[in-house]
């Protein structure tokens, strides 16, 4: 999922979030049909909220799923390679601890 679609999703909650404010705030002094609009707005970004999350969360599964079995397959593939470099990031991830 690109940062662009991160950043589209954030601004349809935060406008999901605003949206249900405003109508918290409406219903709370009763201002009846002014009250309806803003309901059914709030309920139609959040709708789209919900949706554009759900294709987001399928969307980074698939490529979790995809990663891993690419993973799976080189280790399967290059076993040997895949221990080096797993040495390396240990050796590596060992330095950055003992220097604290």
């Amino acid at each position: 999922m690109s940062q662009q679609n991160v950043d589209s999703l954030m601004d349809d909650l935060r406008a999901a979030i605003a949206e249900v404010e405003s109508l918290i705030e409406s219903t709370a002094t009763g201002a009846g049909e002014q009250a309806a609009e803003i309901k059914a707005k709030a309920e139609h970004t959040l709708h789209d909220a919900k949706q554009r999350l759900s294709s987001a969360q399928e969307a980074i599964g698939d490529q979790a799923r995809r990663s891993v079995r690419d993973a799976d397959r080189y280790v399967h593939d290059k076993p040997w390679q895949a221990i080096g470099i797993a040495a390396g990031v240990a050796f590596v991830v060992g330095l950055l601890v003992s220097r604290r």
